[in-house]
């Protein structure tokens, strides 16, 4: 069984002020089945975001290839890539970024409208969604009335909402206090058996990391299998 996600080769070099090449990735390589959960460890400035960004389609490699659902991004044009990253792909940040304005139904039922999914079908999904993250009694909030856990457990849902093939996140619960981190990891750690959706999750955090199926270093710009949280960075 081909892995949903793949890595291979990725480098990332950029320009430093002086105009000298600064290099972040230097020849990563990753694989994630269906439904996999993986934590990515290492020291702050080690490139882990520019990493999840590679992943996600949000930027693109000085070298390397990237394949979602066996598709390669470097071969795709830019309405294609938005179309994978809209429709394959979720993203949860440490800033949640919810649209103020809107309610937490209607922050999850959005994407599934820019997606073309009609109102009632994608307003059933969303009430599931929130069902199933806890929230069922205050959909109709707005993020300024819910708490910081419970706004991330809404980006939770909305990153689930078009049933993409992996979640990717960025120190998911890096603004959360020690109560609403446990039940942000609890929720990650059933995105696989619930959902059967791979999940990629970059943290400092070793409860969470402790958590995942695996938990891969970024060291000198390259990924390394660590046997356990015990031995993070």
């Amino acid at each position: 069984m081909s892995p949903i996600l793949e890595a291979a080769g990725l480098r990332k070099v950029y320009r430093g002020g002086d105009g000298a090449p600064i290099e972040v990735l230097s020849g990563v390589d990753l694989a994630v089945e269906q439904g996999e959960f993986v934590a990515i460890v290492g020291a702050s400035g080690s490139g882990k975001s520019t990493l999840l960004h590679l992943l996600g389609a949000l930027d693109t490699p000085t070298a390397g290839t990237m394949r979602l659902d066996g598709v390669a991004y470097g071969e795709q044009d830019s309405e294609t890539l938005a179309a994978i990253r809209n429709r394959r792909i979720g993203f949860v940040f440490q800033f949640h970024h919810l649209l103020r304005e809107f309610n937490a139904l209607e922050n999850v039922m959005m994407p599934l409208l820019i997606a073309g999914r009609p109102g009632p079908a994608a307003r059933t999904r969303a009430e599931a969604l929130l069902a199933a993250v806890g929230l069922a009694s205050r959909m109709s909030h707005r993020p300024a009335q819910l708490s910081g856990g419970e706004q991330q457990r809404v980006a939770v849902a909305r990153a689930l909402a078009v049933e993409p093939g992996v979640v990717l996140a960025d120190e998911p619960s890096g603004n959360l206090d020690s109560g609403n981190s446990e039940r942000l990891h609890q929720l990650f750690a059933r995105l696989s058996s619930d959902f059967h959706t791979a999940l990629v999750v970059v943290t400092h955090n070793r409860l969470l990391a402790g958590r995942a199926d695996r938990v891969l270093s970024l060291e000198e710009g390259r990924l390394v299998q660590l046997s356990g949280v015990e031995s993070m960075p």
